[in-house]
């Protein structure tokens, strides 16, 4: 199964603008992007999709064979659009959609999606995390998923799912989970998704991957507790140069 990781990008970031090539400990942060993932081991190559010269200036200096530059529209309202516009004339089976604000993106968690992805039960995949801050839980910047047996999602939400009724007296574990914004997508699941309209859960919670689900996609939940920092404003950048001198990376 031929699986190839995109890392859409674009410049106009309304906190941080250009954060991507933004230098964290002396490397513009898509080149940390990039390394991370070509460490993983189910990826065919990589491609790069970016609305902006000054980013595949960036990348095209790392000169690396198994990494392609495709440059997009400015006009996309998510990164899956994105995507799909970059892949239209390159084929894979599949595709991991990799953030490039994400530069401690763990590659075995890479290729848990991809290895998801060659089970034809499932259209999508993606990746969640126990919460284990309380103060997360009513916090509407982090989103919580609900998951059945099987690992199936169920939905999606920033308010605080599910609701406890009964009032508890010490912190429920491993009722709260945290959604990570990692995704693959089976290719011709990408292609409908991007064809359909918005729905209205996805309007209310500002939520695309509700979206999958309401035309009846089925997206495994992967479980993980290795995936890194996203780095959105000039603070995290700060964050971020400290977990590279605390792990020593290079």
């Amino acid at each position: 199964m031929k699986i190839i990781g995109i890392i859409p990008t674009r410049w106009g970031s309304t906190r941080f603008p250009g954060k991507c090539i933004a230098p964290i400990a002396g490397k513009p942060m898509i080149q940390r992007v990039v390394e991370r993932a070509r460490q993983a081991k189910r990826l065919h190559s990589l491609i790069v999709a970016t609305d902006d010269a000054r980013i595949a200036e960036v990348v095209e200096n790392l000169q690396l064979p198994d990494v392609q530059i495709v440059m997009t529209r400015s006009d996309h309202p998510t990164g899956t659009d994105r995507i799909a516009e970059a892949v239209d004339s390159i084929h894979a089976d599949a595709y991991i959609n990799i953030q490039g604000d994400e530069p401690f993106i763990a590659p075995a968690l890479i290729d848990q999606l991809a290895y998801s992805l060659e089970d034809p039960q499932w259209q999508m995949a993606t990746a969640i995390t126990t919460i284990t801050n309380e103060s997360e839980i009513n916090d509407p910047s982090v989103v919580k998923a609900l998951f059945n047996d099987n690992g199936a999602a169920l939905y999606f939400s920033r308010a605080a799912i599910p609701f406890l009724r009964e009032a508890q007296t010490t912190f429920p574990e491993n009722t709260y989970w945290r959604h990570i914004g990692i995704y693959g997508y089976r290719r011709d699941f990408l292609q409908q998704l991007v064809q359909t309209p918005p729905c209205l859960l996805e309007e209310a919670e500002k939520l695309e991957q509700l979206r999958a689900l309401h035309i009846g996609g089925r997206i495994h939940m992967i479980q993980t507790n290795d995936f890194g920092i996203s780095v959105d404003t000039p603070d995290d950048l700060i964050q971020a140069e400290k977990i590279i001198q605390e792990r020593n990376l290079s």
